[in-house]
């Protein structure tokens, strides 16, 4: 959808540029020319010159219009209720922090391997408790101003360039663990040396938390035990760096366009709470070259059929279709060229209250979860192309064992799963569900 977007957008640039072409008009200008001619005088040939004075019209050379900036048009489907990483809780949210903040390291978009971002590189000690990462030095803090589009990077009282450094992501990690700060995802954090302790108050010294800039761009993490999986960690929004000067002038207010200081590729230009929001290209980024869209323009349409329509009318550029559209777009010969399915690193599942009967019995709650026929609910009901749950990591996470047959095959086999849920029913003391309390 986005090449039929952008080339309407280049057809009303070119017949924008013929109109301009068409209504240039004529302007008179004076110029003075030399003119010679040969005439005859009483017998004798003569030269004559002479400077004549005319009034001619000037057509001026037609003016381009303006390129168009490279634009995204986007549905967030929902107000972030945060951008600030270490609050961050919501796909939403953190969607718009992956274009604002940058991490130590990131996912590769195709292969879900942990790459360089803001480390270059990092290595362990042979324990796999201490990691350190080394940090690129070329990053800039920078500060964009709504009002005359400028974007500018911040100095210090020297007028230097400040650089996100090592004792950036010290601090932020420390901000997130700090029990004032609140942040709902600090337990992704617990790995490391003092933060579970940190978090939760039981000790109050953040120099206990294992975090340590060793220099301005070497920062080094110590891990409560071994974990392979830690760069991954250092992924993550809770640990991105945010640029603290910024919260200690503006308080709850720093997010706010205007106020956020920011390093990833895109700039916060509007928000306009509950309706849109506007990210620009950051020109100071480190890798400007590589970020071709130039402009995000983002809705917050919390209905799919809305947003649909909106899809359909050429005003957003992709969409999350409605379930219940799936057989339509799939048949529709347009529509099924543009349906795209890609993994998505994510279960979804229900919970039980687990200390309260029936389900304080863990044979009810087996039983619950093996009556369901995720093939049928994939097949008859989501139809996006999902795969049934046997595990909570799902393919593409590192270290899953999802699909593997020899864990939970009655997840993977409705008609197993029927049997064991009448099995573990029965084993529970409600054979054929007799005398199993409403719920």
């Amino acid at each position: 959808m986005l090449n039929k977007k952008w080339s309407i957008a280049l057809a009303v640039a070119v017949i924008g540029s013929v109109l301009l072409s068409a209504c240039a008009q004529p302007t008179p200008e004076v110029i003075e020319r030399e003119v010679t001619r040969v005439v005859e005088r009483e017998g004798e040939t003569v030269i004559e010159t002479a400077i004549v004075t005319e009034v001619v019209e000037v057509t001026p050379e037609p003016t381009e219009a303006p390129e168009e900036p490279i634009t995204l048009d986007w549905n967030l489907s929902t107000e972030p209720p945060q951008v600030d990483p270490a609050l961050s809780t919501d796909t939403t949210s953190v969607q718009v922090d992956e274009m604002l903040f940058l991490g130590l390291t990131d996912f590769d978009d195709e292969t879900s391997e942990v790459i360089p971002e803001l480390a270059t590189e990092w290595e362990s000690n042979e324990e796999g408790t201490v990691w350190t990462f080394y940090m690129r030095d070329d990053v800039p803090w920078v500060l964009h101003d709504p009002a005359t589009g400028e974007t500018e990077v911040v100095t210090d009282e020297e007028g230097n360039p400040v650089m996100v450094n090592a004792h950036d992501v010290e601090n932020a990690v420390k901000r997130t663990l700090t029990p004032e700060t609140g942040s709902d995802y600090a337990y992704v954090l617990y790995i490391i040396e003092g933060a579970l302790d940190y978090n939760t108050g039981e000790e109050t010294d953040p120099d206990t938390v294992g975090v340590t800039a060793i220099d301005d761009y070497t920062v080094e993490f110590t891990l409560r035990q071994a974990a392979g999986y830690f760069p991954g960690i250092a992924s993550m929004w809770v640990a991105r760096p945010v640029y603290q000067p910024a919260i200690d002038e503006w308080g709850a207010r720093w997010i706010e366009p205007g106020f956020i200081v920011t390093n990833g590729p895109y700039v916060m230009n509007e928000w306009a709470h509950q309706d849109h929001m506007t990210l620009i290209k950051n020109p100071h980024f480190y890798d400007a070259d590589t970020v071709q869209i130039e402009r995000v323009e983002a809705i917050m349409v919390v209905e799919a059929s809305t947003a649909m329509a909106l899809y359909e009318n050429n005003e957003l550029d992709s969409v999350g279709p409605p379930l219940e559209e799936m057989d339509r777009i799939r048949e529709d010969p347009e529509l099924s060229e543009e349906l795209y399915i890609a993994p998505e690193l994510c279960t979804y599942y229900y919970g039980f209250t687990n200390n309260k009967p029936p389900f304080d019995d863990p044979l009810v709650r087996k039983a619950f979860s093996a009556a369901i026929n995720r093939v049928s609910l994939i097949e008859n009901v989501t139809k996006g192309g999902q795969l049934p749950a046997n595990t909570f990591a799902p393919q593409g996470i590192f270290g899953n064992v999802a699909q593997d047959p020899e864990i939970a095959p009655w997840a993977l086999d409705p008609e197993m799963g029927a049997e064991m849920a009448q099995e573990w029913l029965a084993e529970a003391g409600y054979p054929d569900g007799e005398g199993f309390p409403t719920i």
